[in-house]
């Protein structure tokens, strides 16, 4: 589970990269202490899968290892965290519907990797495992995190890929319906764990009622944004508008945008000229 939920996190870091950057209007900062850093989460990552184990009957030794181990791994990614605010400080931002999940994103992984941090301690986690502080741990750093980033390299590439653009501000309130909608339904799970409510309970004491309701709300909400959604994809692909070789006003300078939309099954007989070499990857 960690080293699954560790590929799909490196995967999204890749599409806030590429987002990110763009809208930013500047070169990544820290270029090769991210690429070090994502190889160390990579190589960690292997190493910290007892964490979801102490209550098993571990040793002491062996508990003390996985929690330095956990802890450890916050550090490659707190440089990746650090690397992008500084792409983004001081920036040109446009907030496009792509760089509005990105940020989401970093908001829903770090908030989610700060209560990693919380589990990793053998002696807390004791106390909080298969609560609901658990759930809303994970939820935030996959299930939110990385979707978050996919969807924001959908609404990046989906123009070029489809040949058609989608509404702009369609896709903004998508981003603010889910943002909400997935807040109110997994932050109060803190509490409710903290509180020592356990998961996969389909019936629960009326001193969690309060916290669970405002749950229930935020996932009806989350539910009328993939409805959102859906109705976006249906829209665009149908009567969207023709998506140009670049929708992003020559922001993003790579070879892909240089082709049309969607680009033909064979794209170059001979390399284009794209000018000088582009600094946004940081070399």
């Amino acid at each position: 589970m960690v080293t699954r939920s560790l590929y799909f996190d490196l995967t999204s870091l890749w599409y806030y990269k590429s987002c990110g950057i763009d809208f930013s209007r500047k070169p990544v900062f820290g270029y090769l202490g991210m690429a070090y850093a994502m190889v160390a989460i990579g190589v960690v990552g292997f190493v910290v899968w007892a964490h979801h184990m102490y209550t098993v009957g571990l040793d002491v030794d062996t508990k003390a290892y996985f929690t330095a181990a956990t802890m450890v791994i916050a550090v490659p990614t707190g440089i990746k965290i650090f690397s992008w605010i500084a792409t983004m400080w001081g920036g040109s931002i446009r907030f496009t519907t792509p760089m509005l999940f990105a940020i989401g994103f970093i908001f829903l992984f770090t908030l989610g990797g700060v209560t990693g941090v919380v589990l990793a301690n053998a002696g807390i986690d004791t106390v909080l495992h298969d609560t609901y502080y658990v759930v809303a741990h994970f939820h935030y750093v996959l299930s939110l995190g990385a979707v978050f980033a996919l969807f924001s390299g959908f609404y990046y590439w989906f123009g070029k890929i489809s040949g058609r653009q989608y509404s702009e501000w369609m896709g903004k309130v998508h981003f603010w319906l889910m943002f909400i909608g997935v807040n109110l339904t997994f932050f109060p799970m803190h509490f409710l764990g903290l509180q020592g409510m356990p998961r996969r309970y389909a019936d629960y004491p009326d001193a969690y009622a309060g916290w669970n309701a405002i749950a229930t709300y935020g996932s009806y909400i989350s539910g009328i944004a993939v409805i959102w959604f859906v109705i976006i994809l249906f829209r665009t692909l149908y009567f969207g508008k023709q998506c140009p070789d670049n929708p992003w006003g020559g922001e993003p300078d790579t070879l892909e945008w240089k082709t049309s939309s969607p680009p033909p099954f064979h794209t170059y007989d001979t390399l284009p000229s794209i000018g000088k070499k582009s600094k946004k990857a940081g070399h």
